[in-house]
C-alpha cells in the first residue's frame, strides 16, 4: 500500500470523497505539518496549532496511481484559493500535498506545472515533505457517514472519471 496526505479544506468532505475512489483502501482525517505534537481540534481552530486539516489516504498501487489520486484531489479543490476552500477560511484550511517519497513530490509538481496555463491566478497548493500527521479525534473520523447532511464543501456526487 502507498500513502499520501492531502489537505483541501475541511477534512470531512475530502475524506468522504476519497472513500469512494477505486483503489483507496483506507482514509484517516488528521492534522498535518504543524508546530506541536498531538494537537486538538480546538487548538487547530484557534491558531495555537498551525496544522492543516488533512487526510491520510492509503491506496493500492495495483488499482490506482499517485497521478490519479492527485487528479481527484485537484477536482475537489480550488487550487488558487489561499487558506480557504468553500466557506472554510483559515490556515488550517490551506491546500497541500504532503509526501514521504520523491516520486510523489515529482508527480505532484508535474501535475501542478501542467495545470498552470488553465488558471489566471497562481496555484497556491503547497507540495512539502510530510513533517508530522496526527489523527483527529474519533468523532471526526468518517464524520459524514455518522452525520448525513453535515456540512461539506465537496460535491460528493461529482466523482471524477479518471482513466
Amino acid at each position: 500500500m502507498k500513502k499520501i496526505v492531502v489537505a483541501g479544506g475541511c477534512f470531512w468532505g475530502v475524506e468522504a470523497y476519497f472513500k469512494q475512489i477505486e483503489g483507496v483502501v483506507d482514509t484517516t482525517v488528521g492534522y498535518a505539518n504543524g508546530n506541536k505534537d498531538n494537537p486538538t481540534y480546538q487548538e487547530v481552530c484557534n491558531g495555537i496549532a498551525t496544522h492543516a486539516e488533512a487526510v491520510l489516504i492509503e491506496y493500492d498501487e495495483t488499482k490506482t496511481t499517485t497521478e490519479k489520486i492527485l487528479k481527484h484531489f485537484f477536482h475537489i479543490i480550488d487550487p488558487t484559493s489561499l487558506n480557504r476552500q468553500g466557506h472554510d477560511v483559515g490556515i488550517q484550511y490551506r491546500s497541500g500535498i504532503y509526501y514521504d517519497d520523491l516520486d510523489t513530490k515529482e508527480v505532484s509538481e508535474k501535475i501542478i506545472d501542467a495545470m498552470r496555463p488553465n488558471y489566471h491566478k497562481p496555484i497556491v497548493v503547497s507540495v512539502e515533505p510530510l513533517k508530522n500527521f496526527y489523527n483527529a479525534e474519533n468523532y471526526h473520523q468518517d464524520y459524514l457517514d455518522k452525520n448525513p447532511g453535515g456540512y461539506c464543501h465537496v460535491d460528493l456526487t461529482d466523482i471524477l472519471k479518471v482513466d
